[in-house]
């Protein structure tokens, strides 16, 4: 099976390369202060045999942009400009698609909520709370939408019905899990993979920023439906009090294990680097 290779850590290879992240907006801050190294980290995923850019949006919002003082204009443009980013290291590697990144609600709210969907809004708040930069992102220009790091089931159902009233919007789903079966608020993975199982235009339904020990258990749990893809951490665990991550991981490791992963996507998310993706390309490539 011939799968698809995505990028890796956004903000791990932002950070390895000077940027001070230690903030709410996280990588989106760069949108502002320094949107060329933006562009140089989609280069070197490309360059490092990824076939897919996915953009600086995870943590954008309208909120949270307002809280810089920055007008919806602003915030609109900023959105817009990080698919024109990663568009651009596109069209210089000569291949490969855009996918805008659409972050869970708990993004936002900076407090660890992705890992845990301890949310305070319901699925009806959560639509609401979308809809607005999905209606950036869905007409941004990008190839499809990555929808990501999803922790909750009703969150995804939010994120369903926007689907639902975009039709001409591709997309895929990434659900963050807690274990080999269910996602951080403890829903079963076929459960809130079946969310999505009567939408054609989601090309793909399956687990991201989840440790890689989880992974083949859920793959098995997600076959038989639509393709899966995979992209999980380095296997560290982030420590939400200290704002730090704990533990190591090695991208050789990582590529023999991404190897044996029966997915159609397979990329790396939080702590995987260009050279995390390499090994995939290798691995895969054996």
């Amino acid at each position: 099976m011939r799968s698809l290779i995505l990028d890796g850590g956004l903000a791990t290879h932002l950070e390895a390369l000077g940027a001070d992240l230690s903030d709410e907006l996280w990588s989106a801050r760069l949108l502002l202060e320094d949107p060329a190294l933006i562009r140089r980290v989609h280069a070197d995923y490309f360059a490092a045999g990824a076939g897919v850019a996915t953009t600086a949006s995870y943590q954008a919002s309208l909120p949270g942009f307002a809280a810089r003082g920055l007008s919806a204009a602003e915030a609109e443009r900023l959105m817009r400009s990080s698919v024109r980013l990663a568009a651009e290291a596109r069209d210089e590697h000569g291949a490969g698609l855009v996918a805008a990144s659409v972050g869970p609600y708990g993004a936002y709210l900076a407090n660890g909520a992705e890992y845990t969907g301890a949310y305070d809004l319901d699925e009806d708040g959560l639509l609401e709370w979308h809809r607005p930069r999905w209606e950036i992102l869905a007409t941004s220009g990008a190839d499809l939408l990555a929808i990501e790091t999803i922790p909750s089931v009703a969150e995804g159902r939010a994120l369903a019905r926007l689907l639902r009233e975009t039709p001409d919007v591709e997309a895929w789903v990434a659900y963050s899990c807690r274990d080999e079966g269910h996602l951080n608020d403890g829903t079963p993975i076929e459960e809130a993979a079946a969310v999505f199982a009567d939408i054609p235009h989601v090309m793909a339904v399956g687990v991201n920023c989840t440790a890689p020990r989880h992974i083949p258990g859920l793959v098995e749990r997600l076959r038989g439906g639509k393709p899966v893809v995979v992209y999980p951490n380095s296997g560290e665990t982030w420590d939400a009090a200290d704002r730090r991550w704990l533990g190591l991981a090695d991208p050789v490791e990582y590529g023999e294990a991404a190897a044996s992963w029966p997915a159609e996507l397979i990329g790396g998310c939080c702590r995987t680097t260009p050279e995390h993706i390499r090994q995939i390309r290798e691995h895969l490539a054996d």
